[in-house]
């Protein structure tokens, strides 16, 4: 794996040295830690991290203080990948994070982080451009009762298939998880577009929006 550069950002010292620790001996390069998200954005500028993992309620109001952050940071430097960590189930504040963003985004949560491998590879991901939702967001969006939407077009199969994008997965990945092919898969992510009317445009992250549109439909 490449030696990734990142960035922690947790108030919690025991929290953040312990996942430096983690990523370091993983070979993740720890470039700084931060006890808040003040100045973050001149700290990426001045260090030039591949990712910013940070926590969600940090001071001084210990509510939303990193979700800000992760949203003014993919503004002003949309490359750099952001990665959030959360205590809590809070889809729409997932939402508010991808639905600016066109990749480079995760969420996941503290407490199903159960290996360290699992970290990496999500910061990984990130890195490489990719979103990373957490399994128990997704589930927590598919149980929801919803209203009749674009959604009530997809499949049993194709409900499968977009609960495996949200949580990040490439299509070889997919494929590999239910036991097809990868020409299987492309086909199936291709019609879930259609169904859910995401066109392919330079502009948009189809794959975002897909997942975007379960979020919303859990909100509304």
């Amino acid at each position: 794996m490449a030696a990734y550069r990142v960035i922690l950002v947790d108030d919690a010292p025991l929290v953040r040295e312990g996942f430096a620790r983690l990523l370091a001996e993983e070979g993740v390069d720890v470039v700084a830690q931060h006890a808040d998200a003040v100045g973050i954005v001149a700290a990426v500028e001045e260090l030039r991290p591949d990712v910013v993992v940070m926590d969600v309620r940090m001071p001084p109001t210990h509510t939303t203080e990193g979700l800000h952050a992760a949203a003014e940071l993919k503004e002003h430097h949309p490359d750099v990948g952001v990665l959030v960590l959360s205590q809590y189930v809070e889809t729409p504040h997932a939402m508010d994070l991808l639905k600016g963003a066109h990749g480079g985004v995760g969420y996941l949560l503290k407490e199903r982080i159960s290996a360290h491998t699992e970290l990496v590879d999500a910061i990984a991901r990130v890195a490489d451009g990719g979103t990373v939702i957490d399994p128990e967001v997704v589930r927590k969006v598919f149980d929801s009762p919803r209203r009749s939407d674009p959604l009530d077009r997809l499949t049993t199969r194709e409900h499968e298939v977009l609960a495996l994008l949200a949580e990040g997965h490439s299509n070889a990945a997919i494929a590999d998880l239910l036991a097809t092919s990868n020409r299987t898969i492309e086909t199936h992510t291709s019609r879930i577009f259609t169904k859910l009317d995401l066109e392919a445009t330079p502009s948009t992250h189809r794959r975002v929006l897909a997942v975007l549109a379960h979020l919303r439909a859990s909100a509304s």
